[in-house]
């Protein structure tokens, strides 16, 4: 099986986007603010500005990646590692923003890098990771 990755097309663009426009934003601002502000002022709002592009890039660093040892799930900060036997199964109800994965445990887990934002490629995702979470979780079992 070759890696299988998923990303959210919109919730990847608008927050680089944003990022972009914050920090040539606060950039032309520490540049065009009257003279009697000192050197530290300016630089701490381009460091504001890159505050806020790390934080959109950490909104826009989810995805889910589905290879032969298992799904790995990076919501934001947090990175899920599971085998293929602790995944049961994956489901996105209608107006759900995104899908969930059903671990063995009776836990669920958000897999925020499959967005119903992106409508049928959304769709499309979670039928192949569900069919490979069919898949690969009955090879394990027999």
């Amino acid at each position: 099986m070759t890696t299988a990755t998923w990303r959210p097309r919109r919730a990847r663009v608008i927050p680089y986007v944003l990022a972009v426009v914050v920090v040539a934003g606060m950039v032309a601002l520490a540049v065009g603010m009257p003279s009697n502000w000192a050197l530290g002022d300016r630089i701490g709002l381009v460091v504001i500005g890159l505050i806020v592009a790390g934080i959109l890039h950490i909104l826009a660093r989810s995805r889910v990646i589905a290879d032969d040892r298992g799904v790995t799930v990076v919501n934001g900060l947090r990175t899920h590692e599971y085998d293929w036997a602790e995944v049961l199964g994956v489901s996105m109800p209608e107006g759900a923003p995104w899908p969930t994965l059903d671990l063995a445990d009776g836990s669920t887990l958000p897999a925020m890098g499959i967005q119903a934002s992106d409508g049928d490629r959304a769709r499309y995702a979670v039928a192949e990771l569900a069919a490979l979470v069919h898949e690969r979780g009955e090879a394990h079992d027999g």
